[in-house]
């Protein structure tokens, strides 16, 4: 068995993935904060699923982690992740020492990219030859899967879109650009722009804008145009089959994928180079309960070369 550990802001998910793909039911925990506590919540997960499965951590064929920020593949080190409170994190080596089994560790974003080509290709009863993972959380990023293998690129930075600008005009972004495409379309930009609802602000605002409220559907139709601009970004700089919404933010479910289709069926009906590529269908929102990262984290071990630090 591989196990995937899916380590967030605030909770830590884990599953373990059998020879023949099946899936042990979840783990779900509180994530400690800081370095040392992150490291804790990671050993406690190990031992929670190595009870669950009847076997010793060692027995794992290898152990992945996702988890948010700016993460080293081939060291095992998360340099940067505010959420948690680390910069600067040797969590692969670590966790190895401890345990005694490989541990790679990957950037959340990207680990649910391949847990969503994986799922996704077991439900279709088929395996898409490539896909882009748009990330609608707190932010915007996307993980970018190509031959059933993660492009990372050289600095590990491939399908952050969500610091590309879009607008000169727009708001600074926390990165110190203006106008990024993650100020229209992410979770903290549906924040600013629908604050005070006491509720869920996506939520709040789709109901309010499908009862037909103005100032909602100016600002849900805004925000579904970013995500219909990340969509077509990824289409035109990645090409690849499927692209599918994921993160917080898809928990909107089909008023996502319905007004995102629909700006994106407007744009094909003034352009015919846009009409020809079929963006509406090539684009799906992941269902509900899909635990792409923690499986996405458990398949990584078979789409890294052995890290650097376990190199003899």
């Amino acid at each position: 068995m591989r196990l995937g550990i899916d380590i967030g802001g605030t909770k830590t998910a884990a599953v373990a993935v059998g020879e023949n793909g099946e899936l042990s039911d979840q783990v779900r925990m509180p994530t400690g904060f800081g370095a040392e506590a992150v490291v804790e919540t990671a050993l406690r997960t190990v031992e929670r699923m190595s009870h669950l499965a009847g076997v010793e951590p060692d027995a794992f064929r290898s152990i992945g982690i996702g988890i948010p920020g700016s993460v080293d593949s081939a060291t095992g080190r998360v340099t940067h992740a505010v959420n948690l409170g680390l910069e600067g994190l040797d969590l692969g080596p670590r966790l190895a020492d401890r345990l005694g089994v490989d541990v790679r560790v990957e950037n959340d974003v990207k680990a649910a990219a391949l847990g969503a080509h994986h799922l996704l290709g077991v439900a279709d009863g088929i395996r898409a030859h490539s896909m882009a993972y748009l990330n609608l959380g707190t932010g915007l990023a996307a993980g970018i899967v190509l031959d059933g293998h993660l492009l990372r690129g050289r600095r590990g930075v491939a399908g952050e879109i969500g610091h590309i600008p879009v607008d000169p005009a727009g708001e600074l972004c926390a990165c110190g650009q203006r106008g990024c495409l993650e100020t229209i379309a992410s979770g903290s930009a549906l924040a600013a722009l629908w604050p005070g609802s006491g509720r869920h602000p996506a939520v709040d605002l789709f109901d309010r804008a499908d009862a037909g409220d103005p100032a909602a559907v100016q600002v849900r139709d805004r925000f579904l145009t970013g995500v219909a601009s990340a969509v077509r970004l990824l289409a035109l700089t990645t090409d690849v089959d499927d692209i599918v919404i994921g993160g917080g933010l898809a928990g909107l479910g089909d008023r996502l994928l319905a007004g995102t289709r629909r700006v994106l069926d407007d744009w094909a009906a003034d352009s015919a180079f846009l009409a020809s590529l079929d963006l509406p269908r090539r684009v799906q929102v992941i269902p509900r309960g899909f635990p792409a990262a923690a499986v996405g984290a458990a398949l990584i071990g078979e789409d890294s070369e052995v890290p650097a630090w376990q190199r003899s």
